[in-house]
């Protein structure tokens, strides 16, 4: 009823921001908010949404869930849903959720993202070095392109702090919290095949928006990239 993020006391701030980050225990992530989340899981699987999993974040009192659907189209629409679910089921308990990327401004305090988890055929099945140094050039491309539709007040967000690339430069590091995209050891391990992570949409995108923009840079990369490459 105050603004205030749950688990924040009267006035000023909870102890820094760490201990949260998966957290377990009363004083790091409280139990309303643990009982939110579990409930909302049990109410996406009920609607048939491919919910993986919940995790306490790094600020006090935020939160993330993770949907997974094969299809762009299907991801988006499920998040969407999932989306409404935890608006509805957060009126019972007098909470509302903050989506916004940065919701208590500038700050020492991580905002809030929706990483975009994604992958083709192509990346999966037949990826190499060529093709996925191709795929990250054109990416670096079209940062404008991207940064326009992954949500709004980013540049509030992506400042280069709190496990973020800067909104104006493109990246990409193994492992790295801190890239524009996150490539998972699995990749590299697996022959520069599997899947990438975009770690700059922000919790108020549209996935629609998002999906379609990621597609559209891929889809700018020829196929033939690896081939081409070891002719």
């Amino acid at each position: 009823k105050d603004g205030r993020p749950l688990g924040f006391p009267e006035s000023g701030y909870p102890a820094p921001q760490g201990p949260y980050y998966t957290g377990v225990g009363y004083s790091n992530v409280g139990s309303v908010a643990r009982q939110i989340v579990e409930e909302h899981l049990d109410l996406c699987l009920a609607a048939g949404i491919n919910h993986e999993g919940i995790n306490a974040e790094v600020a006090k009192g935020q939160w993330e869930f993770q949907i997974f659907g094969k299809g762009s189209k299907k991801a988006a629409d499920q998040m969407w849903v999932a989306r409404y679910l935890m608006q509805r089921l957060t009126e019972k308990y007098g909470i509302d959720i903050e989506y916004h990327c940065k919701p208590l401004g500038d700050t020492d305090w991580n905002g809030s993202g929706m990483h975009a988890n994604f992958s083709t055929a192509h990346m999966r099945e037949v990826g190499g070095k060529a093709y996925f140094e191709a795929l990250m050039a054109a990416f670096d491309k079209n940062l404008m392109d991207h940064i326009a539709v992954y949500g709004p007040d980013n540049d509030k967000r992506l400042t280069g702090k709190h496990e973020t690339a800067p909104w104006n430069r493109f990246s990409y590091g193994i492992a790295d919290r801190g890239a524009s995209i996150r490539v998972p050891h699995s990749f590299i391990n697996n022959g520069y095949k599997g899947y990438l992570e975009d770690r700059r949409p922000n919790s108020q995108g549209d996935p629609y928006q998002i999906a379609s923009q990621i597609l559209k840079t891929i889809a700018s990369v020829p196929a033939s990239a690896e081939v081409s490459a070891a002719a």
